[in-house]
């Protein structure tokens, strides 16, 4: 039982589960117009902006009666005015049952809408039970009553059909009358009423009670509420007109389908409230309005027609959602709202212990408001545009503003706490952040911002420090392990194309392998430096989500033949969402570790991050030659070969992983305070010569495995047609990543620069070797020569890495001498975190670079040959450029420095790595 975990009042658990189902009975009579609306509509013959009013007047009433209901509930007892709301609402409703005009409806629909009053009246009556450690679930519990929603149309239908739409509210109405009744005597009076009575107090006054509405954070609360509460009955309401009208649905098909929303969006309420005890409200409402933008998103996008004038005549194709698709969004979309309701409603008896009843009334009525104003704005914009999803994109933009206006009020508190050193980290939810009552209490947090972080200090660092940056890598790296296999897809999906039907010329497949480079390094250009901004955390997770709309996009555009060039290229374009990821995740991890471990973390990161195109390369050809989706994946098509592909699943195998990836990390990542700053700050950068240099020398690297991955599949079935080339593509991204991932403590060791000099010169030798064995037609040389680049390729990903912040604290320890230590690793290593990204980015254009380099010398001279030597010279240009700067005598590391000695203080010289001990 509830009522045994913590420390509960007694009677705690009979009040809350005997609430629960009271309330579930009033919500069930709350939403009775949804079904027999329906009736109402067709027996009157009303447009769809009347049946939105009479659908949205009971909410109206609901929502407006909510905070006097909720201040009686703290004067009076709870007990005694949710009975009285149940009896008052039966009553109105059995009498809608002998109205036979729409403004005797309407009058009806008023007294109906009490029954929604009662939220708030169980809110202060159920709050009262609980400490406010268990409140967030306890109240999770109680608000999963909006389950009473489905029950209506559920049961709602059938009972219309067989009897009429009278007999639906005579039932519902004696429902709710005997339930009052039971309430009133089988639950007990709360524990602040009790303590009244025994002491004869008096109860405070209403206007008491409502000074606390003056706080402008309760208003913004509300906001929050608008959506997730007011978004939910009014989609409660509308859907089974959505259904009938845009699916051909009947009414009772309609009511049970509409319960797929219903039901997730009540239950996991309870979950939610759960999230919120143990993680925080505020992860809960962020995740909650994040994945809520992508749903609405993806719902208010119209049946499409288009018509593309090609060069043999126009070509037609169309997009839409199928039933199945929509209700899977919707049941995701009803899921997170769930969890947004419990988040708002956990705070308000922990931060407005006294006043739960005048602040959960207006939050209530608020979030009642949007369930009235919604559907009649629903009706009003398919009357006005004629196009039904209209009312999603209305979501949409709501959902949109609630999340930058948290997301903004937020940060602005963080500023606050960061510059304030007595505060180490921010409160949750810091917009109330000293506008709660004295008795107020915050939870601790496991995963957002840290103000103080010092890697340098030992004891910090094995007693803090390590646990929470292992943490923060392993997120980051998973994630950016998905974003490389989304962003390299391309390079196996092309290869498939022309055996399904495409007929696309192979400069156009070489565009379509090449595209996504272009877009991922440009990308990464801004994503470099958007983690300061914005903190690693809240960025990995966008970054991650953002994957969703190409997985989507690819799966939904192969599966019809009819898709042209141009769709295609756009969807190689989005891959790059993919390729810009990489700039923020070694960003960001740069942030947590130490100088001494700063190489082997960013080459786990990357390493493991780059092993995603090995993994897509293995795993996709596997998956799209099985149905794994079943109905819901779509139709195989049929290859030239007389096989069965699902080439669709390239796209649909990585929405699971993702959407898992999003969660880890706003469930587990943390922002560090310290390393926020703006693009001005960062921008210092584009002046540094080391800046431009390192952007030359990591194309040499990382530029070559992410250009090989893309193009070698490709070039492998263009000249070596005999060979199944894509059986063994994935090889060379594993060998290349795990080379990186495996060789970042010997650049630790030995320095960075030293390694990346020997690897310039051993990719220039493995070019040669590739280029006799295309002249001698040995794919088994051609292939070796391929691995050992991609194995040194690797190993300079990670030397090149670690050179960056070597050269930082280099750089500032002779250009700041005067500057204290710690700031000038401080400096340091913010201007390493911007460069690492920056150098990505440019890097990253090999991904395009490479397969246009293959396709444009085929095409122009029949061979390959031109564009490896091109590479070959590239390559003798980094190791001179390498030799120049860095390594020989007077390089920044060689026995003759240029920037001179270190200044005095700054320590001892490592000469291999450039860092100071």
């Amino acid at each position: 039982m509830v009522e045994d975990v913590g420390h509960a009042k007694d009677g705690a658990g009979r009040a809350l589960w005997t609430s629960t189902i009271a309330f579930t009975v009033c919500f069930a009579v709350w939403t009775i117009f949804s079904i027999v609306g329906l009736g109402v509509k067709e027996e009157l013959g009303l447009s769809d902006t009347q049946f939105g009013l009479l659908t949205g007047t009971p909410i109206l009433t609901g929502s407006l009666v909510r905070v006097v209901l909720g201040v009686w509930s703290d004067q009076i007892g709870g007990r005694r005015v949710f009975a009285a709301v149940m009896v008052l609402s039966g009553i109105a409703t059995f009498l809608m049952s002998y109205a036979h005009t729409y403004p005797q409806l309407l009058i009806a629909a008023l007294g109906v809408g009490l029954a929604g009053g009662s939220f708030s009246v169980g809110v202060a009556y159920v709050s009262k039970f609980y400490p406010a450690e268990r409140q967030g679930t306890a109240l999770g519990i109680f608000g999963a009553g909006n389950i009473g929603a489905a029950v209506t149309k559920f049961l709602a239908p059938f009972v219309m059909v067989a009897m009429g739409w009278q007999a639906v509210a005579q039932i519902w109405a004696a429902a709710i009358i005997v339930m009052g009744v039971i309430f009133l005597f089988a639950t007990p009076e709360d524990p602040d009423q009790k303590t009244r009575q025994h002491g004869g107090q008096k109860a405070e006054s209403m206007a008491s009670q409502l000074k606390v509405l003056r706080n402008v954070q309760v208003w913004r609360f509300s906001l929050y509420y608008f959506f997730v509460f007011g978004g939910f009955v009014a989609l409660a309401m509308w859907l089974p007109r959505y259904l009938i009208g845009v699916y051909g649905l009947d009414i009772r098909t309609a009511g049970m389908l509409a319960a797929f929303y219903s039901v997730p969006a009540s239950l996991f309420r309870i979950y939610g409230g759960s999230l919120s005890d143990r993680y925080g409200a505020r992860k809960v409402m962020y995740a909650t309005f994040i994945v809520s933008v992508l749903c609405t998103f993806l719902l208010s996008y119209p049946p499409t027609s288009y018509v593309i004038e090609g060069v043999n005549g126009p070509i037609t194709f169309s997009t839409s959602m199928g039933l199945v698709p929509f209700l899977i969004i919707i049941f995701v979309l009803g899921f997170f709202m769930s969890l947004g309701k419990a988040a708002v409603y956990k705070h308000i008896p922990v931060y407005y212990p006294n006043h739960v009843g005048a602040v959960g009334g207006l939050v209530g009525m608020i979030g009642g408001l949007g369930g009235f104003v919604l559907p009649l704005a629903f009706g009003a914009l398919l009357d006005l545009t004629g196009i039904w999803t209209s009312s999603f994109a209305l979501l949409f933009l709501i959902v949109l503003v609630s999340l930058l206006w948290m997301h903004g009020a937020i940060q602005h508190m963080e500023r606050e706490a960061s510059a304030a050193a007595h505060v180490p980290q921010s409160p949750e939810l810091p917009e109330f952040r000293g506008m709660g009552e004295p008795e107020a209490r915050r939870a601790a947090m496991r995963a957002g911002p840290i103000a103080e972080w010092r890697p340098e200090d030992p004891d910090f660092w094995e007693n803090t420090g390590r646990s929470i940056a292992r943490r923060n890598l392993w997120i980051s790296t998973y994630c950016l392990l998905l974003s490389f296999a989304v962003w390299m897809v391309w390079s196996v999906v092309v290869a498939r194309l022309p055996s399904i039907g495409y007929t696309f010329t192979t400069d156009q497949l070489f565009w379509l392998a090449a595209v996504p480079g272009i877009s991922g390094a440009t990308l990464r250009i801004f994503y470099a430096f958007l983690v300061p901004i914005f903190g690693g955390r809240l960025w990995t997770t966008l970054s991650t989500a953002s994957l969703l709309i190409p997985a989507f996009g690819i799966g939904y555009a192969v599966q019809n033949p009819g898709t042209p060039f141009f769709i295609f290229l756009v969807l190689a374009l989005l891959c790059g969402f993919g390729g810009g990821n990489f700039a923020s995740s070694v960003a960001n991890i740069s942030f947590f570790y130490p100088a001494a471990e700063k190489g082997r973390a960013l080459a786990i990161n990357s390493g493991i991050g780059n092993l995603g195109v090995s993994v897509m390369q293995l795993v996709v050809p596997v998956a799209i030659t099985m149905g794994l989706f079943g109905a819901l994946g779509g139709q195989a098509q049929v290859a030239n070969d007389g096989t069965l592909l699902w080439l669709q699943n390239a796209g649909f195998i990585w929405v699971p992983p993702v959407m898992l990836g999003a969660v880890l990390a706003w469930f587990g990542m943390n922002d560090i305070l310290s390393a926020k700053s703006s693009f001005a700050d960062q921008a210092t950068i584009f002046g540094r010569r080391d800046n431009w240099i390192m952007c030359w020398l990591y194309t040499g690297t990382f530029g070559t495995f992410i250009g090989m991955s893309a193009g070698f599949p490709l070039l492998s079935k263009l000249v070596f047609p005999e060979v199944e080339a894509l059986h063994y593509a994935f090889l060379g991204p594993l060998v290349g990543a795990l080379a990186r991932a495996g060789s970042g403590g010997l650049s630790d060791r030995i320095g960075g620069a030293k390694v990346s000099f020997w690897v310039f010169l051993v990719q220039a030798a493995s070019i040669i070797g590739m280029i006799w064995s295309l002249d001698a037609r040995s794919f088994a040389g051609f292939f070796g020569m391929v691995l050992l680049l991609f194995f040194v390729s690797g190993v300079g990903n990670a030397s090149t890495f670690q050179m960056v912040p070597a050269i930082m604290r280099r750089v500032f320890d002779v250009e700041h001498a005067d500057m204290p230590v710690e700031e000038r690793r401080l400096h340091a290593d913010r201007e390493s975190a911007a460069i690492v990204g920056f150098i990505s980015a440019i890097a990253a254009y090999g991904a395009f670079y490479i397969p246009k380099g293959y396709g444009w010398s085929i095409s122009s001279t029949g061979s390959a040959d031109g564009a490896l030597w091109a590479f070959f010279a590239f390559y003798l240009s980094c190791a001179a450029l390498t030799w120049v700067a860095y390594t020989g005598p007077r390089g920044m590391f060689g026995s003759r420095p240029r920037l001179g000695a270190p200044p005095s203080g700054a320590g001892k010289r490592d000469l291999t790595s450039g860092a100071y001990s």
